[in-house]
């Protein structure tokens, strides 16, 4: 099986650049399973149903979500309606939608699971015992499972891809806007990467308009969060698995928004 996981996709721009790029990405990877991460997709903290719809008809399998996704109420329905639409598991103890889905794929099917980081992040419950509790959710027929960790520490990214080793075929991170270069196979086959990146304005501080997010430094004023919108990339990794659901390859692509896709 091969897999297309997507960075977090930031704002309209980054909206409309994966919706663009989604198709043919897929097709130029052979992608059996394409997990989107769509937290910020609405002005920077959550997702609008409207544009779940479009990402899922542009090609998306999965929506993943992160600390922001319950912010936006008019989701609520979608969360207890579409199982490909999933918020963290941890994220809260009762709240719409949940951190599981499996969906069938050319290859066979395939689970995704979702939760969120506890430190420096607000978490119901531990990342670890819940990832633990949502595998023993899946099908023993199941041999595909990708986790997405939506988490800002980097060691607590790095413990989970461990605890999880050999157990399923990815952990892969979101949350920090910042694609990392520790792409790799942790024996005996579970493919990881600390951040897939982000898809949307990289001419921004992590998506935000530059000159916001200075003077907040600069004067400490209080002030928005207006996503940017210039130098648009998308982000993510490609995962291949064998028959029993283990990795044999992983790696992370960037992409200009206006790039031409080669074959």
């Amino acid at each position: 099986m091969k897999i297309l996981t997507v960075g977090d996709v930031v704002g309209g721009v980054g909206l409309r650049a994966v919706v663009d790029r989604l198709p043919g990405l897929r097709e130029r990877h052979g992608a059996d399973l394409v997990v989107v991460n769509a937290e910020n997709a609405a002005r920077g903290a959550g997702t609008s149903p409207r544009q779940a719809r479009d990402l899922l008809e542009a090609g998306a399998d999965v929506l993943t979500g992160g600390n922001h996704t319950l912010r936006r109420t008019e989701l609520y329905p979608l969360l207890n309606t579409d199982p490909r639409v999933l918020r963290p598991e941890n994220l809260t103890v009762r709240a719409p939608g949940g951190g599981l889905a499996v969906v069938e794929t050319p290859a066979g099917p395939a689970a995704v699971l979702n939760v969120v980081g506890s430190v420096f992040m607000d978490s119901a419950r531990s990342p670890f015992a819940t990832a633990d509790e949502l595998l023993g959710r899946v099908d023993g027929r199941v041999g595909v499972v990708v986790v997405d960790m939506h988490a800002e520490a980097t060691s607590e990214k790095v413990a989970l891809g461990r605890h999880l080793a050999g157990r399923v075929t990815a952990v892969v991170g979101t949350h920090t806007h910042v694609q990392t270069a520790d792409a790799q196979i942790i024996p005996p086959g579970t493919a990881y990467v600390t951040d897939l990146g982000m898809s949307g304005p990289h001419d921004s501080v992590i998506g935000v308009r530059t000159e916001t997010i200075l003077t907040r430094f600069l004067t400490g004023a209080p002030g928005g969060f207006e996503p940017a919108e210039r130098g648009v990339k998308v982000q993510g990794a490609v995962i291949e698995a064998d028959a029993d659901g283990r990795a044999t390859a992983v790696s992370t692509f960037s992409i200009d928004a206006d790039e031409p896709l080669a074959g």
